[in-house]
């Protein structure tokens, strides 16, 4: 099973048909909750929490991403509005990304005005694994911007029209979340 198969890849809540968004942080007094009832999920830290990771919190993201049912590494990425600093942020990203290539599932991203980093990572890095985008809400020019540097959209709820009408289908992803 793949992203693809879903209709509904980023819940933050646990729906039938979509893929639960599982955070180590959020799980901590419960992480082995992701019991029977959990049938695919992703896993990540999100940049919100980086002040307060530790590494038991990285040692059960490891062990999650191991899962067959985890389906992708995130929501990570950076958001300079919130969640400390940016350099510790990237720090976290990197960790992500690279745990992305080791189990071979593409990555979530949550990025909220920082493009250009994002964009720099990934010529950088030169993922083999795909790099998704969640909630992008962005006009066409930073959506074409972004496809041209290899990065798949996931459109919420709240989406730009005009953004929608340029995503190739094959890289286009839906998310209630």
């Amino acid at each position: 099973m793949t992203l693809k198969d879903f209709d509904n890849i980023h819940s933050h809540k646990l729906r039938e048909g979509a893929v639960w968004n599982a955070d180590p942080i959020l799980l901590r007094h419960n992480i082995y909750i992701v019991g029977d009832e959990v049938k695919q999920f992703s896993v990540g830290i999100h940049p919100w929490h980086t002040e307060i990771v530790t590494t038991s919190d990285l040692m059960a993201l490891k062990m999650m991403a191991l899962d067959e049912r985890c389906l992708a590494i995130g929501e990570t990425g950076l958001d300079p509005l919130r969640g400390g600093n940016v350099a510790d942020q990237e720090k976290l990203l990197r960790t992500h990304i690279a745990l992305s290539e080791e189990v071979k599932k593409p990555l979530l991203l949550h990025v909220v005005k920082a493009w250009d980093m994002i964009i720099r990572l990934r010529k950088e890095l030169k993922p083999t694994q795909e790099w998704i985008i969640h909630g992008f809400r962005g006009k066409p020019e930073l959506a074409k911007q972004l496809l041209d540097n290899g990065f798949s959209l996931s459109i919420g709820k709240k989406y730009n029209p005009e953004t929608l009408k340029i995503i190739p289908k094959d890289r286009l992803y839906f998310e209630t979340d």
